[in-house]
């Protein structure tokens, strides 16, 4: 994999805007559905990979395949645009108050396997377009207001196993072929079933509780039932807060297996003592690195598996338990050859540990110069940051790739990042660390930055590229790449672009006119930076280098 291939990837690992056609069509599907500021509130198309939002579920080729929004109050309608998601295989609307029809672009969703927009307020006739899911399974379209008849096409179906469309306006016939359908239901609806007609308007597998009778029923035993639990939650909070300060004395171990709660990356579940005993009892002579993360700790598994055991400090956070488990979760997702795998987790009451395959060769840091960089801590942030702010009291970072705001008010933002991926790119190209005290030497530029600034003006690219590549590089992608690198790296955040724009850039849009602009922004600096020196400086040519002064004799 060449330089810029792996500067490519990286980049899109870090939040961007949703720019291509997944996240244009969520985006719509959120605007569409009237979703409050509380409701999808990191559906931001300014702001994140679709693949990375609440209730949107990814392949490993960051495909959408799964989107579910039971029961939460949307009162819009639905996009069009959904059936632009061609890798979708789930979608999952129900209990919600959407109105207006099924648009005709659903049929396009050729990979679609379950279909479910029970007990809305939705009208208008069932599209016949749906006849083109051919891999369709399962289709629920029960309490809604939809009229007409059904569609010979949903009979051409032939993968479908459950059909539900009971309690709308439906009339007519149904067609034959449904009736061999293992699970169907189209009671509630003026349709050719029941006891006047050769079939049963549901079959006998049916749902218990599909009527609207033994719906309340159920909801109204589910209540009573909730209450009870509230009540023993709240005297297990009660008591569980006399020992809350004993908690940090406490392990409590957890049984190894794979966690079915983690759909994605195969992860394991680890026992407490499992890591224990491969770790040495977390033995400092195991400690591979220490960062604003926690500590790191080699260890073998009892097959012969090397792993990294990073053991996070400060882990609590508002959402406890759950909210680790799903930025767990998320960071499965990011799957890459150049992406430190997470293949396991650990939780107990005190302890949050995230499995690493052991690396041979160490960190980026000390590899800029060998091997092909394998990019680690990926999406740990969210993890130990106990504040629902985005301020911290305690900096986290490698020193050098600190952005001068997060560095001076602890307050950190998406332009935080890009300022650190700005000086990746710098420390890829020159093969050089991103403070380097060796420099005193010969320069004043203890920081990379600066060194590679003044390089720049000088208009010394050869002396910028890493020796080691021996000239054997293209010079414009170098220079291209530079250029990129101290745009990310702009004193202000406000003119840093956004990581969706440094992908365009290094996709070869729009950087001319931003690096003219750059250029004319720090003349103008570098201009007023001058002045200000000559203003104190105060050399043999200086208005106030005047002789000494004898002074009179004491009086």
């Amino acid at each position: 994999m060449d330089l810029l291939s792996i500067i490519l990837v990286i980049a899109s690992l870090l939040p961007f805007a949703a720019s291509d056609g997944q996240g244009d069509a969520l985006y719509d599907m959120k605007l569409k559905l009237n979703a409050t500021g509380s409701q999808l509130s990191d559906w931001n198309q300014n702001q994140v990979n679709p693949c990375t939002w609440n209730s949107v579920i990814c392949d490993n080729n960051n495909h959408v395949v799964q989107v579910t929004l039971a029961s939460m109050g949307f009162t819009g309608v639905l996009s069009p645009r959904i059936g632009d998601l061609e890798y979708l295989n789930v979608l999952s609307l129900p209990g919600n108050n959407i109105s207006g029809g099924i648009p005709e672009e659903f049929g396009n969703l050729s990979r679609l396997t379950s279909l479910d927009l029970e007990d809305n307020l939705l009208v208008g006739p069932i599209p016949a377009s749906l006849g083109r899911l051919s891999k369709l399974q399962l289709l629920i379209l029960s309490q809604n207001n939809l009229n007409g008849s059904i569609p010979d096409t949903l009979a051409s179906i032939l993968s479908l196993t459950d059909i539900r469309l009971a309690y709308n306006k439906l009339t007519g016939q149904i067609p034959s072929q449904l009736f061999q359908v293992a699970r169907y239901n189209f009671s509630g609806n003026n349709l050719t079933c029941g006891a006047n007609f050769l079939h049963p308007c549901a079959s006998n597998m049916s749902y218990q509780g599909s009527s609207r009778g033994s719906t309340i029923g159920i909801v109204l035993g589910t209540v009573g039932g909730l209450m009870g639990l509230l009540i023993i939650w709240a005297v297990f909070i009660i008591c569980n807060g006399r020992r809350k300060s004993h908690l940090r004395e406490i392990f409590v171990d957890v049984s190894g297996e794979d966690d079915r709660r983690i759909a994605f990356g195969q992860l394991k579940r680890f026992a407490w003592r499992e890591l224990q005993l491969a770790t040495d009892n977390f033995s400092e002579k195991n400690v591979l690195g220490q960062g604003g993360f926690g500590k790191v700790y080699k260890g073998a598994l009892p097959d012969g598996t090397k792993i990294a055991v990073k053991r996070l400090t400060d882990y609590e956070s508002p959402g406890g338990e759950a909210a680790f488990l799903r930025e767990v979760e998320l960071i499965s997702v990011a799957v890459h050859r150049n992406l430190l795998r997470l293949i396991g987790f650990c939780t107990t009451q005190t302890e949050r540990l995230l499995v690493y395959p052991f690396m041979q060769n160490l960190s980026v840091a000390y590899r800029l110069r060998g091997f092909e960089p394998v990019v680690g801590d990926f999406g740990l942030a969210k993890l130990v940051d106990v504040q629902k702010t985005s301020v911290t009291t305690q900096v986290r970072g490698t020193m050098g790739h600190i952005a001068p705001e997060y560095l001076s008010t602890g307050k950190s933002s998406e332009r935080t990042d890009v300022f650190g991926y700005g000086i990746m790119l710098l420390e890829l190209v020159t093969g050089q660390r991103a403070i380097d005290f060796s420099r005193l030497e010969e320069e004043d530029d203890v920081l990379l930055l600066d060194h590679v600034k003044k390089l720049q003006r000088e208009g010394h690219l050869d002396a910028i590229v890493d020796r080691n590549l021996n000239s054997c590089y293209n010079g414009q992608e170098v220079e291209m790449m530079i250029q990129i690198a101290l745009l990310c790296t702009q004193a202000s955040p406000e003119d840093r672009p956004s990581m969706s724009e440094v992908v365009r850039m290094l996709e070869g849009e729009g950087l001319a006119e931003r690096w003219e602009e750059w250029q004319q922004v720090e003349v103008t600096r570098r201009q007023d930076y001058e002045r200000m020196q000559q203003r104190f400086d105060w050399g043999e040519d200086s208005i106030y280098n005047q002789d000494a002064i004898e002074l009179s004799a004491g009086r």
